[in-house]
């Protein structure tokens, strides 16, 4: 069946920018006396908050200063500056969707500015999703909860449960279903069990979902 709206996570799944900030954080966290290995940085970060993050990691034993959280945004938004791709095929399911008339929004548990420098290097997609790109600070709690999807929802005018949402953590995982959403895990690279194990339907190419949306 085909969804009433489809909402996206920004990073990982429009926008590229995840090897470049998780080798950001290993590269910190290892500076402050705290050497994780890809995949414990990946499980630490990967659709998270920073601020919950810092937390962990001062848990597991890193010496984080008061102002990691702030200086490690400046030092990310400098990065990503430098260049943050798409990822392959976002523009054309983009395309499918506006031809099916099926509204789409943006989700993301980064802070809006993170969005204005990735989304903002693609001015035509930029400018095609404006007015429906929402972060984690335009709502209560962030993801895992499901407040941030259920507000993109509401704001499309969807019922949430028949919204799809485009995820590629089990953060993000969790936020979807708790909301009531059907959820889609992009697993690029990987045989997607880990989402799938969560409630997740996986998929390894953006072509892949205009079959799986029925578009």
């Amino acid at each position: 069946m085909r969804p009433a709206a489809v909402l996206f996570d920004c990073d990982g799944v429009i926008v590229d920018s995840e090897k470049i900030t998780l080798r950001l954080f290993a590269d910190s966290l290892a500076r402050h006396g705290l050497p994780l290995v890809p995949a414990e940085i990946e499980s630490l970060f990967l659709g998270g908050t920073l601020a919950s993050a810092a937390d962990e990691a001062r848990r597991r034993g890193a010496r984080l200063p008061e102002d990691w959280v702030e200086a490690t945004y400046e030092e990310m938004f400098a990065r990503l500056a430098e260049g943050t791709p798409l990822i392959p095929g976002i523009e054309p399911l983009l395309d499918a969707l506006d031809k099916a008339a099926i509204p789409h929004a943006v989700g993301s548990n980064g802070p809006h500015r993170k969005m204005a420098v990735t989304l903002g290097q693609h001015p035509a997609l930029h400018a095609r999703l404006e007015g429906r790109i929402f972060s984690r600070e335009d709502v209560a709690r962030p993801k895992p909860a499901p407040d941030l999807y259920l507000h993109a929802a509401r704001a499309l005018g969807a019922d949430p449960a028949r919204c799809a949402v485009i995820e590629d953590s089990p953060s993000g995982v969790r936020a979807a279903l708790a909301a009531g959403m059907c959820c889609y895990g992009f697993a690029a690279g990987t045989d997607g069990n880990r989402l799938a194990a969560i409630g997740a339907i996986p998929f390894r190419a953006m072509a892949d979902l205009q079959d799986l949306l029925c578009l």
